[in-house]
């Protein structure tokens, strides 16, 4: 018998990991989803790969997309991860730049601009692979999260 889903989402919650936000453009406006389940896949070719819910907005998006661009966070950025997390700070001005047409956000530690190669069904989510056209780094510190909450390195 399996685990139950806060039992495996608790257990999980003690791997750290920095926080992206997948990016597109859908329909001429640029749209963002915070995920944590983000992993390299293959240097040859360079593959990378997020983990999307069946539920979530972006999902469909996605799906009908064939670029997406991965923004890792730096540690001034969580409120850029609390607004692509699905909760909007209308406020907030997203520093939004552009790489051959798909969108990206500015100050990320390191950005990815990838072609979708392979789409997976895994139960409640989607296993987007996409292959890394064109990637960007700094050495600021991410942003991390372990345990339901955000630190920084240090």
């Amino acid at each position: 018998m399996p685990v139950s889903p806060h039992e495996f989402r608790e257990t999980l919650g003690r791997f750290a990991s920095g926080v992206t936000v997948v990016t597109i453009s859908h329909e001429g406006e640029r749209r963002g989803m915070t995920a944590n389940a983000f992993v390299s896949v293959s240097l040859t070719p360079p593959l990378i790969l997020v983990s999307v819910g069946k539920s979530a907005t972006m999902h469909d998006r996605l799906l009908k997309s064939g670029r997406f661009g991965v923004n890792v966070l730096s540690s001034q950025q969580q409120a850029l991860s609390t607004h692509f997390a699905g909760k909007p700070d209308h406020g907030l001005t997203v520093p939004w730049m552009d790489h051959e047409g798909l969108p990206l956000i500015g100050g990320a530690v390191a950005q990815l601009v990838c072609t979708k190669v392979e789409a997976h069904a895994a139960g409640d989510h989607t296993l987007f692979v996409g292959e890394v056209d064109y990637s960007r780094y700094t050495d600021d510190d991410p942003l991390v999260y372990f345990r339901g909450a955000y630190h920084e390195l240090g």
